[in-house]
């Protein structure tokens, strides 16, 4: 069984259009639990343009499953995980200014980067994660930096699917069995949605744990929550 992380940014950014509580990112949070979510993630941004500093630490009070806070990390994300202790950090290599996480970390330049903040964060008991793409020379480094999963980025799978649905996956496939030769847990993210999960799912061997949460939020204004949530979960046993 892969876990299911639901990824709450887009109820907070719904929430912001008007400025006030509604709806609330706490109360969505504790329902998708309640539905049958195994994790929530959020990913706070230096504008919190979506998800507050204050978000982080209301959801932290609350939220029973497995906690994934993503961000670039800065000395300002790096001190809020170390507050929060969330269950899992996932590193990204977003700039402050872009829309969304669209790459992954160039391992070996990063090294030494990366390694102190993994050890930093294996000594606070809190799982660290990183993006990568599937460049093998990446997740070699990922393991060599001493990160305990790697987050695939499925943008390149997710848009190739729609049109050449086995080349999409080849280097998914590699990328996953090489990082569970080195020992590296697997998760994955991005554009990952009802259509094209199944078969990801089917194809990564070892996959811990997606996160979505454009797509299930999307579809949840046609299926309605707690329904979406039980459609993503089948696609994962």
């Amino acid at each position: 069984m892969t876990f299911l992380s639901v990824n709450v940014n887009k109820i907070a950014t719904l929430r912001n259009a008007r400025g006030e509580d509604t709806p609330n990112v706490v109360q969505v949070a504790l329902d998708c639990e309640r539905f049958g979510a195994d994790g929530i993630t959020v990913h706070p941004r230096p504008d919190e343009r979506h998800i507050t500093r204050q978000d982080v630490y209301d959801l932290a009070e609350v939220v029973t499953t497995e906690f994934n806070i993503e961000g670039y990390p800065n000395q300002r994300f790096l001190d809020l995980v170390s507050e929060v202790k969330p269950a899992q950090a996932t590193l990204v290599p977003d700039p402050p200014g872009v829309l969304t996480s669209n790459a992954g970390w160039d391992t070996k330049e990063n090294q030494p980067f990366l390694k102190e903040i993994a050890d930093d964060l294996r000594s606070k008991n809190i799982r660290s994660s990183i993006f990568v793409d599937t460049n093998l020379e990446n997740i070699e480094y990922a393991a060599k930096c001493g990160v305990d999963r790697i987050e695939l980025y499925t943008g390149h799978f997710a848009k190739d699917f729609k049109t050449n649905t086995e080349e999409s996956i080849k280097e998914y496939i590699a990328a996953a069995k090489l990082a569970n030769e080195l020992g590296l847990g697997i998760n994955a993210g991005h554009d990952l949605d009802l259509n094209n999960l199944k078969f990801f799912k089917q194809n990564i061997e070892g996959l811990l744990e997606v996160s979505i949460g454009h797509a299930l939020i999307s579809d949840a204004l046609y299926f309605v929550l707690e329904n979406t949530i039980q459609m993503y979960k089948r696609l994962l046993v």
